[in-house]
């Protein structure tokens, strides 16, 4: 923030001290009626939120209901669907809530929070005393003496069990100026929130990588005797996703740094707001992955996602990025290598399957040529895997080489002898319209034969799809793309997701933003230990 200088007040008359008083007072009013317009539009905004989650609340028990009568296939999967929705608009009520409270010391009295229930007895406790820094009373000297202690507990999840964190703060007063002296309290990932790093890390965990929606794990852990609505977990997700944010863009800052990214995309279901229909929004995916050159340099997966799958999306995300893309066929990528600032690195598992689909259905000796011709392609690639770039490039080009030019000349000659509308030439005219992409790969070492990266990472997406079928919202997406980072990130790295989350969460309530780095998973794999029971 830029400070105006302070006049010399010594040399102001009554008349110039008066002026500035009163512009100071005009200022700071200017302020604070900005400061009240913000908080009532963004008071308007949580009201609107609140409304659509009762209201959504209410079509659900009135589904659940009705489903103690005549059920029906259509109307379970109705309230699926719509408890799908509810949690993400939860989640990002509570995104959007805990906004506000980090920008200001005071809490927002006006926002509803759900209850907090007492932790059940039944539950393992274990005891963390945390004493203070000094053995003497840090004001006079003096010596201390115990006369009480604060008590805070926290819900943490290990492995298979939950228990119950106690945090015990012993306080002490000096015996010569009655000073109370107590250690300060331990941070929490989520401010004043009931859940342990462990606890938050299972919940995410359990949703993007296993693919449990929350009604279904609240249901699992009213099993084990603990209590959690579904509401209480979605606010954990939005405000655990809003803390993590920063983490993520450290994610994609590595992943925009490399010469060769893959990029890839696919479809989400996402629920239309007012009409109950779905709506299709996408997930792009951006691999940072250079272990097949040989190169140490950690892999990395960035996921953003969009409502919809207009080339303006890569455009924005990419417009930092200089280097070799490799990516499908979409015309939405065409425009980035206007510029030649991004060069297009095609991929030769796209071509290979068109034909490949073809063979399936009606095998014929030009399917059969192409793969196999491709085929020989691919197994020099299985050779050169993790050697040095020069040292791939040069493999290639002596024997990859002229293979391709003498599949080029194959299909030119094969082309001829088909109509133009049979499947087998579009096969055709789809590699050699792409020939100089799909090509690229044999004069620079650093390129790979095909997309596969990218494709590995979208598994993931596509399990979930299979699970929950869609995303309940937009927001709802946005979340998804956070974790999806976070979690392929780990697993491309060796790292156990859960595992490293805790660890995370654990520290990054305090970690400095300008060291975030530290936090990605080839830093901190060092410190990441299996919790023991």
């Amino acid at each position: 923030m830029v400070r105006a200088t302070l006049p010399d007040l010594d040399a102001l008359d009554t008349e110039a001290l008066k002026a500035l008083v009163v512009a100071q007072h005009e200022e700071r009013q200017r302020h604070r009626e900005a400061l009240a317009q913000q908080r009532e539009e963004h008071q308007a905004e949580l009201l609107s939120h609140t409304q659509q989650i009762e209201r959504l609340r209410l079509v659900v028990e009135k589904l659940r209901r009705m489903l103690f009568g005549r059920k029906s296939e259509k109307l379970s999967m109705q309230l699926d669907q719509l408890e799908l929705q509810l949690e993400e608009m939860e989640a990002i009520h509570a995104a959007r809530a805990s906004v506000p409270a980090r920008d200001t010391e005071r809490d927002d009295a006006g926002a509803a929070k759900p209850a907090r229930k007492p932790l059940p007895d039944h539950l393992a406790r274990e005891t963390i005393t945390h004493n203070p820094e000094h053995s003497c009373c840090p004001e006079c000297g003096g010596g201390l003496r115990h006369f009480g202690e604060d008590v805070s507990e926290q819900l943490e999840y290990v492995p298979d069990s939950f228990r119950v964190i106690r945090h015990v703060r012993p306080k002490f007063a000096c015996g010569k100026c009655e000073t109370v002296v107590e250690a300060p309290a331990p941070s929490r990932p989520i401010a004043r929130g009931l859940a342990g790093p462990g606890l938050l890390a299972h919940v995410l965990v359990s949703k993007y990588a296993d693919h449990c929606p929350l009604y279904r794990q609240s249901e699992i852990y009213a099993r084990q005797g603990v209590e959690l609505d579904r509401s209480t977990l979605a606010g954990w997700v939005g405000a655990t996703s809003e803390l993590l944010a920063p983490l993520v863009d450290a994610v994609r800052r590595h992943v925009l740094g490399a010469a060769k990214i893959h990029v890839d995309d696919t479809p989400v279901p996402v629920l239309a707001p007012g009409n109950g229909k779905t709506k299709t929004g996408r997930l792009w995916t951006y691999v940072r992955d250079d272990r097949p050159t040989g190169e140490n340099t950690a892999p990395a997966v960035w996921f953003a996602y969009s409502p919809d799958r207009k080339g303006e999306h890569p455009r924005e995300h990419l417009k930092d990025f200089a280097g070799t893309l490799q990516a499908d066929a979409y015309s939405g990528f065409h425009h980035l290598y206007d510029t030649g600032r991004i060069r297009e690195a095609a991929c030769w598992a796209h071509a290979r399957r068109k034909f490949h689909d073809i063979h399936a259905a009606h095998p014929s000796p030009t399917t059969t040529g192409a793969l196999e011709r491709i085929g020989r392609l691919y197994r020099i690639e299985d050779e050169v895997r993790g050697k040095p770039a020069d040292e791939r490039r040069a493999i290639r080009q002596a024997r990859a080489a002229p293979l391709l030019e003498e599949l080029r000349a194959w299909m030119e000659k094969m082309l001829r002898s088909f109509s133009p509308k049979s499947e087998t030439a579009e096969a055709i005219r789809y590699a050699l319209s792409r020939w100089r992409a799909l090509a690229r790969y044999v004069d620079d070492g650093r390129i790979e034969i095909d997309n596969s990266a990218a494709e590995r990472a979208l598994r993931a997406v596509a399990l979930g799809r299979k699970n929950y079928l869609f995303c309940g919202s937009d927001g709802g997406g946005e979340n998804a793309a956070t974790i999806y980072s976070l979690l392929g990130t780990a697993k491309l790295n060796g790292v156990d997701p859960e595992l490293w989350l805790r660890e995370v969460l654990t520290r990054i309530a305090e970690h400095p933003l300008s060291r975030i780095e530290d936090l990605l998973p080839w830093n901190l794999a060092a410190h990441i230990q299996p919790h023991t029971s």
